[in-house]
């Protein structure tokens, strides 16, 4: 299996695979409300480009595949294209019956909920995969317990010393040793205080987390904060907690919203300047890691579908037009001013939207390839 997937037609394989998957239920959301909604839908699409295969339903709507897997897209009834750009020359040869039926002459919030529905179910789809993870395997926790501190590191600089159980991390509680690593990682040569327990005593600790490089199993390399700090099975009492069903969502939950506050947390290192941007990654990172997750069994690799699902939930929530985000924005302005913007702003957003997607494309495979081949 490791060979399967590690090979390259392996990790297209399982690329194509994540991707579609998630995609689905990302177009799927905004179909059902629209739906919903009683706005017409011309086609669904898994991919965008030629058409592969598809049928025509009864309700007039295209289900297809396309041939170019790197997303895929709702074409509304009034639409210029894909994303979702008003024609403005179509719309205003309508009836006012027909127009309703379009996704741009349809009241405010009905576009706000259909536009807002594709991230929503990337989180929602997220939170089942966790919530099924966590009920039929658990999750192996270990308490925030020192067993040991690394000489010459933050944490033995600061003081802190085998058997301090952490209690809190700028103030915010921990109750696993995953939960102390998760906020540290992300705040290199950031002052922190770490709240420890020693012997029935709190002590606040301000130390700086180190920036290191590390490797995992697959030699990738990923920069991380550090304090220093180890445990061990008999200090952190490692354990599988097992979850029940409704316990298990709320986990998932839980699960959702440290990806999305660790990704805040980068993303905030990263124009601090505390963190590189080369953990930005395009279609060739995801499609290498889909095929390395893959390769270390199917709970993995529906661990890194979940993760991946948050991450598209997120990246379309950016408030830029073309983007769910910036449908929302417009939305937001259009009701603050009581009208939508003019034709010509509108157009002028989405070139803007259309150059700063096509940026980050380049810029996160510049990451992808050359810049990890020079790094």
């Amino acid at each position: 299996m490791d060979l399967i997937f590690t090979s390259v037609i392996g990790r297209i394989v399982a690329f194509i695979v994540a991707v579609s998957f998630l995609v689905f239920f990302h177009e799927l959301g905004h179909y059902l409300v629209a739906r919903w909604s009683g706005i017409r839908i011309l086609a669904f699409s898994i991919g965008f480009g030629p058409e592969i295969f598809g049928r025509t339903d009864k309700h007039g709507t295209r289900w297809k595949v396309s041939a170019i897997p790197l997303g895929g897209y709702v074409r509304f009834y009034g639409d210029e294209d894909a994303a979702s750009q008003p024609d403005f020359e179509s719309l205003a040869a309508l009836s006012p019956e027909e127009r309703e039926t379009t996704f741009n002459g349809a009241r405010l919030w009905k576009r706000a909920a259909t536009a807002a529905a594709g991230p929503i179910a990337n989180f929602l789809l997220a939170i089942v995969i966790f919530a099924i993870l966590f009920s039929v395997y658990g999750r192996q926790v270990a308490d925030p317990v020192v067993a040991q501190v690394q000489p010459d590191s933050p944490a033995a600089t600061a003081g802190i010393v085998a058997g301090d159980v952490m209690k809190a991390l700028d103030g915010h509680p921990v109750s696993t040793f995953d939960d102390v690593s998760r906020y540290v990682s992300v705040r290199p040569e950031t002052p922190i205080t770490v709240t420890v327990d020693r012997d029935g005593k709190l002590l606040d600790i301000k130390l700086v987390p180190e920036r290191v490089d590390i490797k995992d199993q697959f030699g990738n390399s990923v920069e991380l904060g550090r304090i220093g700090v180890v445990t061990n099975s008999k200090a952190g009492n490692f354990r599988v907690q097992a979850y029940g069903p409704l316990e298990a969502i709320w986990q998932g939950v839980i699960q959702c919203w440290h990806i999305v506050s660790g990704t805040y947390d980068y993303l905030v290192s990263v124009f601090a300047g505390r963190m590189a941007a080369d953990q930005i990654g395009g279609p060739v990172r995801v499609a290498e890691m889909a095929g390395q997750m893959a390769s270390l069994g199917f709970a993995t690799f529906l661990n890194f579908a979940a993760v991946l699902s948050v991450s598209v939930g997120l990246f379309n929530l950016l408030p830029v037009p073309m983007l769910d985000g910036g449908h929302l924005l417009f939305y937001a302005i259009e009701a603050v001013r009581g009208r939508p913007l003019s034709e010509r702003s509108q157009a002028i957003a989405f070139r803007i939207g259309l150059a700063l997607v096509v940026s980050l494309m380049i810029f996160a495979t510049w990451n992808d390839t050359i810049g990890r081949m020079a790094g």
